[in-house]
């Protein structure tokens, strides 16, 4: 098809290409051959009168002109994908779909494996991609690659609807014969006590915790650093190291290891975890469906064991 001359599938072929920045790793993804990718790169350039991405290295760097084009080519690309492309209606009892989603450990450990357990009996032929939070998590959500982002409120994006799905507040877990705790805890003897922290990705991202410790005076004596939250709880137990936590998930391990929960002699804003999906989604009757899923798991888990 083609629209005031330019075929509309190039726009495709130029969204992944202004993704990858290199011909081998687009044509890869869009399944094609390197040649005919750069015959479509070609065409493009004829038609926008631009060179758009020129050799540098490996990688091609877009010109201005292909800056300007990447937003609106991939906003169109998702409203089509939206409107047209996605069924209009969603059957649970009958869906194959797959839902890809974006989270942490903490998330699936306290509530996605109760959600998914939930699915298998009102969605028997429902998929689950479940991916931990890496690298710029938000960059997913807006080229359209996954369908929801759980995460802390802070590090969401205005630019995508989000809701709050539950929260939670913090405490701090130690060996159940950890005698340095024995009659709770201080903030002296917290700071003193050498701790487990977590970073997350490439980019060594902090938890929620460090975050909002980061803006206070207080620092941590942080000795193991983690890159996942379910790591935590064995790089405390049997030691004379302590760990702050979501209470949840503190909860969850201290009744699987030998681990004591205490409160935390610092108080932290809640932890308000939100689900985040890509405004070209809303009117998406199987993404309805999974908020409905989660919300419901999350309040069967507050009025029950989770707290």
């Amino acid at each position: 098809m083609r629209f005031e001359g330019l075929d509309l599938n190039l726009l495709v072929a130029l969204n992944i290409l202004l993704e990858e920045r290199n011909v081998t790793a687009a044509a890869k993804r869009l399944h094609l051959s390197q040649s005919a990718l750069s015959g479509a790169l070609g065409r493009l350039r004829e038609y926008f009168n631009d060179d758009l991405l020129v050799p540098v290295g490996r990688l091609m760097v877009p010109t201005p002109r292909a800056e300007s084009l990447a937003e609106p080519v991939r906003a169109v690309l998702l409203q089509v994908h939206s409107s047209i492309a996605s069924k209009s209606q969603f059957d649970p009892a009958t869906s194959d779909r797959r839902f890809n989603i974006l989270t942490s450990d903490y998330l699936i450990a306290v509530l996605l494996g109760d959600a998914i357990r939930r699915a298998s009996s009102l969605a028997p032929y429902v998929g689950f991609d479940v991916q931990h939070v890496q690298d710029r998590p938000l960059e997913r959500i807006e080229r359209g690659e996954v369908d929801l982002l759980i995460t802390p409120e802070p590090f969401t994006s205005d630019a995508h609807p989000f809701e709050l799905l539950f929260q939670d507040d913090h405490v701090v877990i130690a060996a159940e014969d950890n005698a340095a705790v024995a009659q709770g805890m201080d903030l002296a003897r917290f700071l003193e006590l050498g701790q487990v922290g977590v970073r997350f990705g490439s980019d060594r991202m902090p938890a929620y915790e460090d975050w909002v410790l980061s803006t206070t005076s207080h620092r941590r004596r942080l000795e193991v650093v983690a890159s996942s939250f379910t790591a935590v709880p064995f790089l405390v137990a049997g030691t004379g190291r302590i760990a702050l936590m979501p209470r949840r998930l503190a909860n969850h391990f201290a009744r699987l290891l030998p681990l004591k929960v205490v409160a935390a002699p610092i108080e932290l804003p809640p932890l308000r975890e939100v689900m985040q999906w890509n405004k070209f989604n809303n009117q998406d009757s199987g993404l309805r469906w999974l908020l409905e899923l989660l919300r419901d798991t999350a309040a069967a888990g507050l009025d029950g064991s989770g707290r």
